[in-house]
């Protein structure tokens, strides 16, 4: 059935990559992600959105879905802050 040790399959998988690469992390209104993914956005926000915001991997803003941190690292993709984070050590 494809699930990680998170509990995440593989629409949970494309959801986050999606906010991720697509939308550099959001935020992102929960009608792209439906758009962008062809999936219902009642399946998004009633079965999958719940989930995904329990375990700290997508928070909920006024301006659209946000991916967290803890999304990033379980995607395996360095987080903008970081990276960022990183280049300014090297400066100093």
């Amino acid at each position: 059935m494809e699930v990680d040790d998170k509990g995440l399959d593989r629409l949970d998988h494309r959801i986050l990559d999606t906010i991720i690469t697509k939308y550099s992390g959001g935020p992102v209104g929960i009608d792209t992600i439906s758009a962008a993914l062809n999936e219902e956005r009642e399946t998004l926000e009633d079965v999958y959105e719940p989930y995904l915001i329990q375990i700290g991997f997508i928070d909920r803003t006024p301006r659209g879905r946000v991916a967290t941190k803890a999304a990033f690292e379980h995607m395996g993709i360095r987080y903008p802050e970081d990276a960022q984070r990183e280049g300014q050590d090297r400066l100093i």
